[in-house]
């Protein structure tokens, strides 16, 4: 979990290759609404993420036996227990770093329907893990790998 440009995709990738279980990208459960009003540069409203979340959600359950791994915002608690209610056992990597690191790296991908444009507004309706969620936080700044291997080995702090 984790604002646009955090690194979700790339890292659940790997994190999902590792593991040996399968990944899907959420932002490929969007539907096309929600695709064309953030491409028009306007944030997703809640009544928008409903539907996604169950989508998402719906996912996570059928793959819970043998696990998966979905890159998702998941940006509010609200968001995070929609998802825990079709899969309780869903557990959160939530990759955080500053608006500046985050900016820096959402400029490298031409072609995101998320226009840069719309990172303050993630930023603003961000609400990070808490310590009385299953999850741990780690900072973008490490490598795609050492996130995975810290991952993996369990050495990640949960949050405070």
């Amino acid at each position: 979990m984790g604002v646009s440009g955090s690194g979700k995709s790339t890292v659940g990738a790997a994190l999902a290759q590792r593991l040996g279980v399968p990944f899907v990208d959420a932002d490929d459960l969007h539907p096309p609404a929600n695709i064309a009003k953030m491409t028009a540069g306007e944030p997703l409203d809640d009544d928008d993420r409903g539907p996604w979340l169950d989508t998402i959600g719906a996912w996570l359950c059928r793959h819970d036996a043998e696990g998966g791994v979905v890159s998702c915002s998941a940006l509010k608690v609200a968001y995070r227990d929609r998802l825990r209610t079709h899969a309780p056992r869903v557990r959160f990597l939530h990759l955080s770093g500053s608006r500046q690191v985050i900016a820096g790296r959402q400029a490298g991908r031409p072609g995101h329907f998320m226009p840069a444009s719309l990172l303050d507004s993630q930023f603003a309706v961000l609400e990070p893990l808490g310590p009385e969620e299953d999850g741990v936080v780690i900072d973008v700044g490490l490598t795609v790998d050492a996130i995975v291997q810290q991952y993996v080995d369990g050495t990640l702090e949960p949050p405070s």
